[in-house]
């Protein structure tokens, strides 16, 4: 192969992989690339000769291999949506409202993608992710009470996994509950086993517990023979006359977005090598990830439709308590228990296999989540292991009790309970990935523009408002003595004095500048805003 000089006007490329039809070991970092043909410099060659190989990989436009070498961190992040919390928020969402609702799970969808995606740009085009650009922009009592937040939100997401994990091996076995709880933390740890083969084989174990879930609830829902067009309609047409069903609306979206998604979303992004010196290959990370991102939550979609379609053929609408001639509140137990008793065992076995796999595969993003939190928050690293046990063991103890004190029914009603909760971290996510991305000062020529900054603030309102109006109509419904309450109301009103903290940091993100004047906001919100990524070593070193 000959050895032709290299044009100096084309700027360097990193190289991921390539073909070649020489001989040359494959032992170059960088090159150029000109008229179609990729120049490589090689590392052994004191020298640097420029060697002309055959150029596949980096081709202009669109590219399959590409999107391949993104795909792996949407899928992970897809997970939350089909965790057990949500597979129970499906089955109340379809016995409440039928068909009718499925254009709320098609919106909270959508909300979510948005949002999602935000957080994906923050991660590509600064290298840090949500975690550690709050300990860059938050005083120190603020990013802590953050940090507190997303704890709470990866505790009551791992008490979910738990649960439903238990549910499912009691199907399967008939083990107790107690006892299915028990086995997730031995379970647990084996998955750590595959994270020592690399990321990538983990993204690709994860991709099919997804694929075990899509075949499992995918059978459900062609063995329960929905009506295709009522579904379609549903999907499409916003409709719910005369059912009561507006609540369980809200908690279809409460249950769908996750705050700690946002959190580990923007961490996993930055699993993959990108010249972040580029404008142009940030600009073709964020499409493909875009676009990975899209992918993973319409398969997370059409999942989450299979289960409110099963759940809402009339066969279950009409499973009635016979004395009380009531509907019977749905769960993934009874789901299991029916979808066997209507169309033989072996609906209520791939039932619970599909169970089992959303809750074991909920399992390791939790993880992450919790592990990202932990070391961008508190710049504390700990091994995956300790993590597990640490959140694993918080999640363990109320719900071991649970299940070994009381009945079934009160493991499978505490689910609507931790989506409650988790409705409550909500803002904690939003509000930090808005005011970061609307940031220029930390985005540069990525920041968001005038259309998404309106469009991810109202979308932001909404959904705050309508999780907060869940949490209220869930405090309603019970019966508390008066000192609880008088707690609840304290603690109501520091949750919307720091969110006022966020708003107010937010504003000033934006751009608004006559509020950075007033004394208080200088010394308690905006001495971190605008502080430049360059000095994050100093100030982790400063302990700031």
């Amino acid at each position: 192969m000959g050895i032709d000089p290299i044009p100096t006007e084309i700027p360097f490329l990193r190289i991921v992989s390539f073909w070649t039809d020489s001989t040359v070991e494959p032992v170059f970092s960088e090159g150029r690339l000109f008229d179609d043909k990729l120049y490589i410099a090689s590392k052994t060659s004191k020298l640097l000769n420029f060697i002309q190989i055959r150029f596949f990989i980096f081709q202009s436009g669109f590219n399959f291999r590409k999107l391949w070498a993104f795909t792996g961190p949407g899928f992970l992040m897809s997970i939350a949506y089909l965790d057990p919390g949500n597979i129970e928020s499906d089955l109340q969402s379809g016995t409440v409202g039928n068909y009718r609702l499925l254009w709320v799970l098609f919106g909270a969808t959508v909300l979510g993608f948005i949002m999602q995606s935000l957080a994906t740009k923050l991660g590509v085009v600064t290298g840090l992710h949500l975690a550690e650009m709050c300990h860059r922009q938050y005083k120190r009592i603020p990013r802590l009470i953050l940090w507190v937040m997303v704890e709470i939100a990866v505790i009551g997401s791992d008490m979910q996994e738990v649960i439903g994990t238990a549910i499912a091996i009691y199907l399967l076995s008939n083990v107790p509950l107690w006892a299915g709880c028990l086995i997730t933390i031995i379970d647990t740890f084996t998955f750590l086993f595959l994270d020592k083969y690399g990321l990538r084989k983990l993204e690709m174990f994860f991709g099919l517990l997804i694929t075990v879930m899509g075949i499992t609830f995918g059978y459900e829902y062609v063995v329960s023979g929905p009506n295709s067009m009522d579904v379609v309609k549903g999907l499409f047409i916003p409709m719910c006359k005369d059912c009561d069903s507006k609540l369980q609306a809200v908690g279809v979206i409460g249950a769908v977005i996750m705050p700690h998604n946002l959190y580990l979303h923007s961490a996993l992004v930055k699993s993959r090598d990108i010249d972040r010196k580029n404008p142009e290959r940030l600009k073709e990370a964020n499409m493909y990830y875009y676009i990975e991102s899209a992918i993973a939550l319409i398969c997370s979609l059409i999942i989450n439709i299979f289960v409110v379609s099963v759940s809402g053929v009339e066969y279950l609408i009409a499973f009635q308590s016979e004395q009380l001639n009531e509907y019977v509140d749905a769960d993934i137990y009874k789901g299991g228990i029916f979808l066997g008793c209507a169309y033989g065992v072996a609906a209520l076995y791939i039932w619970a296999v599909g169970i089992l796999a959303a809750g074991q595969s909920s399992t390791m993003t939790g993880t992450y989540a919790g592990q990202f939190a932990m070391e961008g928050f508190l710049n504390l690293r700990w091994s995956k292991w300790k993590r597990v046990l640490f959140t694993r063991s918080l999640a363990m103890v109320p719900t071991f009790c649970t299940a070994f004190f009381s009945n079934l029914s009160d493991l499978t009603s505490l689910n609507d309970y931790l989506n409650a909760v988790m409705s409550l971290q909500l803002p904690f996510a939003l509000i930090p990935t808005i005011a970061f991305t609307s940031n220029p000062k930390i985005m540069g020529s990525f920041t968001n523009g005038i259309i998404i900054k309106i469009i991810s603030l109202m979308l932001s309102v909404v959904i705050v408002v309508i999780n907060i109006y869940f949490v209220v109509e869930k405090l309603l419904n019970l019966s508390l003595q008066l000192y609880i309450v008088s707690i609840i109301y304290i603690l109501a009103v520091c949750y919307f004095i720091f969110i006022m903290y966020l708003v107010i940091h937010l504003y000033i993100a934006m751009g608004g500048t006559w509020m950075s004047d007033h004394p208080a906001i200088a010394k308690f919100v905006i001495v971190p805003l605008g502080q430049q990524i360059i000095d994050t070593e100093k100030k982790e070193q400063n302990g700031v």
